[in-house]
C-alpha cells in the first residue's frame, strides 16, 4: 500500500549515516585522511578506558572476595557486599549490559548476552537474598549470596577486553610512525617568496624546499638539486637512495644530505602514505572466510548455550533437595553461561588479522584484505613477470670484448654516448662511470634512428650500433662473429664499436637479474611452490634468465594481453596462482590470479590492481608475504582452538554432569577464570605474530 512506502532521499549526509549505524547498535568509524591521527588516539583512549575500568573494578572486587571468604560474621556483611558489587556493575559491567540490550533490540544474541544473563542472575538472586531473606526461609531455603562470583566474573572478563584494546592499539604502531613522520609544516615558494605553511594546506603544483635532515611532506618530483633520501619507513629498504632532478620523492620519507626543490604532485588522500594507511585499515577491518565460519558457529552456539543453561537450571531445581535446589540450580545456570561464553571466539580472527597486517605494513607488505591474506596461504604456484620483477628492468653492460684495452674502448664509447638519449647508450655511460672513467662530450654527434650513433671523440670517428648498421656501412665484423654468436645465445644485445671505420670491439648488454632473485626463487621452491616465468623476450633471453634464476618452466614471446590467458591455463590445471608483476603492464594478469602481488615502489595502479602490494622491489618480499599469510592463518586456527577448548571441556562440568559420580560442581568464579583464560590465550597468541621474522 501507499501508506507503507517510505521516502528515501537521493542524498544522505554522513551525519545521518552515522546516526543510523549508531541506532543499529554499532560504532561508525571516520576514514578520512584528517581523521587518521584522531582514530589512533581513540584506540589509545579505548585502551586507557578499559584499563581504568579494570583498575577501579579490581579495587572494589578485592574487598568483595576478602569479605566473602574470610569475614562471614561481619556486621551488615551482605549490605556491604551489595554496595561494593553494585559499584562493580556500574563501572565495569555496564558495557556488557548495554551490548546485550543492543543485540536484543536487533533480535540477536552475542557474547554480551551470556555475560549479562549470567552475572545478572547471580546478582539479582543475591540482591533478593539480602533485601528480602524471609522469602527464601518461607520456601525452606537458606539464602546464600554470590556477589563475589558476579564481581570476579566481570573483573576477569575486563582483562580480556583490556588486552583486546591493547592489541588493536599495538597493530597500528607502524601506521602511527608513518603519520608522525609527515611534517606539520612545509616550506614553499609562493608569490616569489619562501613561506612556511601547514602541510595540510599544500596544493598540487606547489614548489617545496627540503633541507638536509628534514622530512618530505608530500609526493612529488625533484626540479632542482640532488640528495640522498631514507625511504625505509615506506619501502623497508635500509639503504638511502640517491635522487636527482626528475626523480620522484615520497611523502613521510627523510632527506639525509643535500637540499632540493620539488613540485608537489600528490597531496592529502592521494599520497602514497594515505594509500598505505587506507589499505592497512581496510585489511584490518575485513573478514576472512574462516572468520565468517566462526561468526556462523557463534550465531548458533550462543542460543544453544542459553538452552543448555535453562535446562540445567530446571533439572537441578527439580532434582536437588529443597533446601539447596535454588542455590545449586542458580550456581550451575550461571556457570554454564559464563564458561560457555565464546568471548575468545570474537577475538580469534580479528586480533590475528590486525597483528598480521600490521606486521606486514612494518615490512613494506601491504595486504588489501583479510581474504587476500587467507588465499595467499593456499598458493601452490607463483608466476613471475621477468622484466622489473626478476630482473632490474634496465639494461646493463655485461661484456666488453675488444683487442684494445677495455677501459680505452669504454672511454671512447661512453664519451660518444654522452649526448645520446637511448637506454643502451645510457647503460654504456653508467658502466664507464662505475669504472671511474672520466668522460668528455663528443665534438660531433648524430643519432641514426634504428641503427645507432655517429660521433667524434678526441678527433676519432666513433661508430656505435647494431649489426645492420655496420653491414650498411660495409664495415667488416667477421673477426668478432664467434663472440657475437655467444652473446646472442645468452640472450644479450650485441653493440658494435668501430674507430675510424674499423671494428674494434663489441659490448654485450642485457637486463640482468636482481642480486636476491635467485635466492628468493630458491626459497619459494623450498616452500613447495612451483615457480613459472613469463616474458615478452625471445627464447634465448628467457632461457638465460631462467637458468640464472633457477627456474625450470618459462614461457617466452608473451604479449601483455596474453599473460591473462596463460594465468587462466595454469589455473585450469588446478593450481592456486599468485601472479607477481609491476602492477602496471601486468594489471590484467594480476586481477585474474588468485592473488595478485604488485612488486615495486607502490604506484597507484599497482595498489589498485593487486591484492598485495610490496613496497620493496625485491622478490624476497614475495617470500615474506606468503610466509606471513601462512603464519597468520596458522595463528587463527590456534586461536579458534583456544576459543573452543575451554568451552567444550567446561560446559559438562559447569552443568553438574559429574556431580552424581565425582561430587564435582564448578564455582562460577572458576568458570569465569576459565573463560577469561581463553581470551587471554587468544590475544597473547595473536601478539606472538609481532615477533615473526620475515
Amino acid at each position: 500500500s501507499k501508506a507503507s512506502i517510505k521516502y528515501i532521499p537521493e542524498k544522505i549526509s554522513s551525519a545521518e549515516i552515522k546516526d543510523i549505524i549508531t541506532k543499529a547498535g554499532y560504532t561508525p568509524k571516520d576514514l578520512t585522511f584528517a581523521s587518521q591521527a584522531n582514530a589512533f588516539e581513540k584506540e589509545q583512549l579505548a585502551y586507557n578506558i578499559q584499563k581504568t575500568k579494570f583498575t577501579i573494578t579490581l579495587i572494589f572486587t578485592i574487598p568483595i572476595v576478602i569479605i566473602s571468604m574470610f569475614m562471614p560474621e561481619l556486621a551488615y556483611r551482605n549490605w556491604i557486599l551489595l554496595i561494593l558489587t553494585a559499584s562493580v556493575f556500574i563501572v565495569g559491567g555496564r558495557q556488557f549490559y548495554t551490548g546485550a540490550y543492543k543485540a536484543f533490540k536487533n533480535r540477536s544474541a552475542n557474547m554480551n548476552t551470556l555475560i549479562a544473563i549470567g552475572t545478572g542472575a547471580a546478582f539479582i538472586y543475591s540482591f533478593a537474598a539480602t533485601v528480602i531473606p524471609d522469602l527464601f526461609s518461607s520456601i525452606g531455603h537458606q539464602p546464600v549470596v554470590y556477589y563475589d562470583a558476579s564481581a570476579v566474573i566481570i573483573t576477569l572478563i575486563l582483562i580480556g577486553r583490556m588486552l583486546e584494546a591493547k592489541a588493536k592499539g599495538k597493530t597500528s604502531e607502524a601506521i602511527k610512525k608513518l603519520l608522525g613522520l609527515q611534517p606539520k609544516t612545509s616550506r614553499v615558494i609562493r608569490n616569489g617568496e619562501e613561506q612556511d605553511i601547514p602541510t595540510e594546506e599544500l596544493k598540487v603544483g606547489d614548489i617545496i624546499i627540503v633541507r638536509p635532515g628534514e622530512k618530505i611532506p608530500v609526493d612529488g618530483e625533484i626540479i632542482e638539486g640532488t640528495s640522498s633520501i631514507d625511504e625505509s619507513v615506506i619501502t623497508g629498504e635500509s639503504l638511502p637512495k640517491d635522487k636527482k632532478t626528475g626523480d620522484k620523492v615520497i611523502g613521510a620519507t627523510i632527506n639525509k644530505t643535500g637540499s632540493f626543490k620539488y613540485k608537489a604532485e600528490k597531496v592529502g588522500k592521494d599520497t602514497v602514505l594515505y594509500q598505505i594507511i587506507k589499505l592497512v585499515q581496510e585489511a584490518q577491518g575485513s573478514k576472512v572466510p574462516i572468520q565468517r565460519l566462526a561468526d556462523n558457529i557463534s550465531s548458533y552456539f550462543v542460543p544453544t548455550v542459553m538452552i543448555i543453561a535453562v535446562l540445567t537450571f530446571i533439572l537441578w531445581f527439580d532434582l536437588a533437595p529443597n533446601n539447596i535446589r535454588l542455590s545449586y540450580a542458580l550456581i550451575n545456570f550461571v556457570s554454564v553461561l559464563i564458561i560457555a561464553c565464546p568471548c575468545a571466539l570474537g577475538l580469534a580472527t580479528p586480533t590475528a588479522i590486525m597483528v598480521g597486517t600490521g606486521k606486514g605494513a612494518e615490512n613494506g607488505i601491504l595486504i588489501k584484505s583479510g581474504e587476500s591474506l587467507e588465499t595467499a596461504h593456499k598458493i601452490n604456484t607463483v608466476v613471475l613477470d621477468k622484466t622489473g620483477t626478476i630482473t632490474k628492468g634496465e639494461p646493463e653492460v655485461t661484456d666488453v670484448i675488444t683487442n684494445l684495452d677495455p677501459m680505452d674502448l669504454l672511454y671512447l664509447a661512453a664519451s660518444a654516448e654522452k649526448s645520446s638519449e637511448h637506454s643502451l647508450g645510457a647503460a654504456i655511460v653508467r658502466k664507464a662511470q662505475q669504472k671511474n672513467i672520466e668522460l668528455i662530450y663528443p665534438n660531433e654527434f648524430t643519432a641514426v634512428s634504428g641503427y645507432g650513433i655517429e660521433a667524434v671523440v678526441d678527433d676519432l670517428k666513433i661508430l656505435i650500433g647494431n649489426q645492420r648498421m655496420f653491414e650498411d656501412r660495409s664495415i667488416n665484423i667477421n673477426s668478432f662473429t664467434k663472440q657475437t654468436d655467444i652473446l646472442y645465445k645468452q640472450g644479450k644485445t650485441a653493440v658494435f664499436v668501430s674507430i675510424n671505420n674499423k671494428i674494434e670491439g663489441i659490448i654485450g648488454i642485457a637486463d640482468t637479474i636482481k642480486p636476491d632473485s635467485a635466492q628468493a626463487i630458491k626459497e619459494l621452491k623450498n616452500m613447495g611452490l612451483e615457480v613459472i616465468m613469463l616474458t615478452g623476450d625471445n627464447k634465448n633471453t628467457a632461457e638465460t634468465i631462467a637458468k640464472q634464476a633457477g627456474i625450470r618452466r618459462f614461457v617466452s614471446d608473451v604479449l601483455p594481453q596474453d599473460k591473462v590467458k596463460i594465468v587462466k591455463q595454469i589455473q585450469n590445471e588446478g593450481k592456486i596462482v599468485a601472479m607477481v608483476g609491476d602492477g602496471i603492464n601486468d594489471a590484467p594478469a594480476l586481477a585474474q590470479a588468485n592473488v595478485g602481488i604488485a612488486i615495486g615502489s607502490g604506484a597507484d595502479i599497482a595498489i589498485e590492481s593487486s591484492d598485495i602490494t610490496l613496497m620493496r622491489s625485491s622478490l624476497l618480499s614475495v617470500v615474506s608475504a606468503i610466509k606471513l599469510s601462512k603464519k597468520t592463518i596458522s595463528n587463527i586456527k590456534q586461536n579458534l582452538f583456544f576459543a573452543f577448548i575451554y568451552n567444550t571441556l567446561g560446559i559438562p562440568i559447569a552443568a553438574g554432569l559429574f556431580y552424581p559420580v565425582f561430587g564435582i560442581l564448578l564455582n562460577p568464579v572458576f568458570a569465569a577464570f576459565a573463560m577469561a583464560l581463553s581470551s587471554v590465550s587468544v590475544v597473547t597468541n595473536s601478539l606472538r605474530l609481532r615477533g615473526t621474522k620475515l
